[in-house]
């Protein structure tokens, strides 16, 4: 099992940065893939930024690229997605998702709760 917690929301205007943070709690996140996602009011959830286990690899949604960074720490505790040049339609709950044992037959997706980031015009 797998307990993730995000963090670092909060309100921004237009332009501003925020950095998220997911951390799972007691445990590494080695030997998971890890995803930003988002869900905004009245909208699907959208999948935002992958980062893959272990080489690092890191895909973006086309309405984030170039804003938005998606990273870990080396020892894969804290995975982070750094936003910046914020855009009201990036309002939304932000969660964070890990997909694994990566080198195990059977793979499992763990959520965080979620954490809000509104951006003001």
């Amino acid at each position: 099992q797998v307990h993730l917690v995000e963090s670092g929301g909060g309100l921004v205007q237009a332009g501003g940065s925020l950095r998220l943070s997911c951390a799972a709690s007691g445990r590494t996140l080695s030997n998971y893939d890890m995803a930003w996602y988002r869900q905004a009011p009245g909208k699907e959830r959208e999948l935002v930024a992958t980062i893959t286990y272990p080489d690092g690899r890191t895909a973006f949604a086309d309405s984030v690229k170039g804003r938005f960074i998606i990273s870990r720490d080396n020892s894969w505790n804290t995975v982070y997605l750094q936003m910046n040049s914020l855009k009201p339609e990036d309002t939304a709950i932000y969660y964070c998702k890990a997909r694994g044992p990566v080198t195990s037959l059977y793979e499992y997706d763990y959520w965080g709760q979620g954490t809000q980031v509104t951006v003001s015009s």
